[in-house]
């Protein structure tokens, strides 16, 4: 029979049964509810107002169950965005840069991936001595293949020779905010932002190279969105070699980064022979990568975790990417919009602090999970475990096979892939616990490597 009751809207699983839709409950006391984002299965009734209601032992409806959650915090922030929810709660953007220069011009749509829209000098830095800092702005592609204006900063040694080697180095960039992005972190007088590293650079400039530090999460801040990363990642290449005063068009090219630099160096890499064919790169050094943001989540478990406010930033920053396809917000409780609207221009510190002690069941207002494949599918797409590309160039990763965040088997199977399609790969490993650690002890290595391509020496492999 039909029970108008048989609905409601957050509970504990095997206590509280969470359907979003009216419920058709058949005499054997099985429940089937439509879980698919904006669709009913056939049967049911219309959608309404859902209540809350725990299920007795003796009733005929105690058999109802709901379905397993086998996600994880992002993951399940994803696939929340499956089910239909009762609010249309909008996307949150960060606060647009109040620099004009980022601001897209009203013809980008006319120009080409790679090319340059604007550029200008930045001031020098005593970190980066006899160095003049370059910014450009070039147009590059969302992840829906839209145009948008994006941004990198060439660091050139003043006498600099005409094509000396390129690096493009995708510094991690754990942010929702304009404030974030490595241009205007390179300046800034925050101490919770300051790139304390930043001059380590110097060796790379004292060879003479060049480095490019593009900022890959667009201009949305769009944490998570891997695939975004590797397409500006390659127009911030070609928008430099198209700069006469950098004196790099025909540069040795290269490119490096460690964890979400990593990623978009992946993806820069795995993307390179379809996006960008022209460019000619020489390697690519990767380290401590998020391989399969599924997996990765998997690990992170459905309640609390430290680093949930880092998970819940890139189911944000997913759905700015893919509003229709990702609609996050439609699915968060009281809770979880305002620490969503606190995370919304926040960078690393404060996104981790505002997650803490935080899990998925404690932000959604519902914990049916869909298994809408338009949802999870997102999520795939910026996996480079599931994408199919192949690198078109010399490959060095490194990790730790002992990484508590990031799973290692996604590394390897990636890896393993890349062997069997005949890529010169070397992998490295730095057995310690801490994936920063890996970081640093990955370095030297990774430097010489590069050095190495840079000078047009064959590239080893320990396939």
């Amino acid at each position: 029979m039909f029970r108008p009751d048989c609905d409601l809207s957050e509970g504990l699983l095997g206590d509280l049964v969470l359907c979003p839709v009216r419920i058709y409950c058949r005499p054997k006391g099985l429940c089937d509810s439509a879980i698919v984002r904006g669709q009913m299965w056939k049967g049911h009734d219309q959608m309404r107002k859902p209540a809350r209601i725990r299920w007795s032992t003796g009733s005929t409806l105690s058999r109802l169950r709901a379905p397993r959650l086998g996600a994880t915090a992002i993951v399940g922030m994803i696939l929340l965005a499956g089910a239909p929810g009762s609010a249309l709660a909008q996307p949150v953007y960060p606060t647009p840069d109040p620099d004009a220069f980022y601001a897209a011009p009203a013809d980008i749509a006319d120009h080409k991936p790679g090319d340059v829209l604007a550029t200008r000098p930045m001031p020098a830095k005593t970190e980066f001595p006899d160095t003049d800092i370059t910014m450009i702005k070039f147009r590059s592609t969302d992840s829906e293949g839209h145009p948008i204006a994006a941004t990198t900063t060439v660091l050139s040694p003043k006498n600099r020779k005409a094509d000396a080697p390129l690096l493009s180095l995708q510094q991690i960039i754990n942010g929702l905010g304009a404030q974030c992005a490595v241009s205007r972190v390179l300046y800034t007088s925050d101490p919770n932002l300051m790139m304390r590293e930043m001059v380590g650079w110097n060796v790379l400039l004292q060879r003479g190279w060049s480095v490019a530090l593009p900022d890959h999460l667009g201009p949305r801040s769009a944490y998570g969105a891997a695939k975004l990363g590797g397409q500006i990642t390659l127009d911030g290449i070609r928008a430099a070699q198209h700069v006469p005063d950098l004196r790099v068009a025909n540069s040795p090219i290269a490119m490096t980064g460690y964890s979400g630099g990593g990623m978009a160096t992946a993806w820069a890499a795995a993307l390179a022979a379809t996006y960008a064919p022209e460019l000619r790169i020489a390697g690519a050094a990767m380290g401590g990568v998020p391989m399969n943001l599924v997996s990765m989540l998997e690990t992170m478990g459905y309640g609390a975790h430290p680093a949930f406010g880092l998970a819940m930033a890139a189911g944000i920053g997913l759905e700015r990417e893919y509003p229709d396809r990702f609609p996050l917000s439609e699915q968060l409780n009281a809770r979880g919009l305002a620490i969503r609207d606190k995370l919304a221009n926040s960078c690393t510190n404060d996104i981790l602090a505002a997650g803490a002690g935080q899990g998925a069941v404690d932000v959604a207002k519902t914990t049916i999970m869909s298994t809408d494949p338009v949802a999870r599918g997102v999520v795939e797409e910026n996996s480079l475990q599931l994408f199919d590309g192949i690198p078109n160039m010399p490959v060095f990763e490194w990790h730790s096979p002992i990484d508590g965040l990031v799973p290692v088997d996604a590394i390897k199977a990636v890896d393993q892939r890349y062997c069997a399609a005949g890529v010169k790969l070397k992998t490295a490993e730095e057995p310690v616990p801490d994936h920063l650690t890996a970081a640093v002890l990955g370095l030297p290595e990774a430097l010489t490597w590069l050095d190495a391509r840079l000078r047009g020496e064959s590239a080893p492999s320990n396939c």
